[in-house]
């Protein structure tokens, strides 16, 4: 599934825009009718990203139900983004890119100790910014709210026999995906700090946000 679309809408007449360093995180409401534009800057950085109901925290993106929604396993144009309780939370609207991750998950201090032999304790990661930024938000949640991501710019084939592999990324710079919101959501964003796969080409870079009101 990919449908390469470009967009109508005019940064200029944004109503928010925001770069978010490689390594930080980012959470912003983004409310019903809104439009989410996540920019790759400098190109091939991953961008790990979490949704939720901004009302409700336990329902969040799914990735299951969204696969199985629309019939298939990358996202892109016209992609809806199911909740664990079957919601639509966004609908991908334009796509420079081509297709997004769903699969493939977020980087954590173990992972990498297990697949790269780093020290855990000095490798920061994508499970570490997604805790703070979610603590931020409410000092109830934590770890167990944090679920299946997107990886948008990733480019994680699956093959015939079901692995998964890290692989160079096929974005580049400027390139964007915009998603609308369908209802009040929360978005999550880790800009990934992984050096060790060629997901951000082994250098992190920034990404930036753009929030349109319609």
């Amino acid at each position: 599934m990919s449908n390469l679309t470009e967009s109508t809408l005019n940064p200029e007449k944004a109503s928010y825009r925001e770069v978010i360093p490689a390594g930080e995180y980012w959470l912003h409401e983004i409310k019903k009718g809104q439009t989410l534009r996540i920019l790759d800057m400098e190109g091939n950085q991953a961008a790990d990203t979490l949704f939720y109901d901004a009302k409700d925290p336990e329902n969040r993106y799914s990735a299951s139900d969204t696969i199985q929604r629309q019939a298939a396993l990358y996202l892109t144009t016209g992609t809806k983004l199911i909740s664990s309780q079957g919601d639509e939370l966004l609908t991908i609207t334009a796509d420079t890119c081509g297709r997004h991750d769903t699969v493939g998950g977020a980087c954590s201090r173990e992972s990498n100790t297990m697949r790269y032999a780093h020290d855990k304790e000095h490798m920061h990661a994508c499970r570490d910014s997604f805790i703070c930024g979610i603590q931020h938000w409410g000092p109830d949640l934590g770890k167990r709210d944090i679920t299946c991501n997107i990886n948008f710019f990733m480019n994680v084939p699956v093959t015939p026999e079901g692995k998964l592999t890290f692989e160079d990324g096929i974005s580049a710079p400027g390139r964007y995906v915009e998603m609308k919101a369908e209802r009040d959501v929360m978005c999550l964003i880790s800009n990934c700090p992984q050096l060790n796969n060629p997901c951000n080409g082994y250098n992190p870079t920034p990404v930036e946000v753009i929030i349109w009101d319609q």
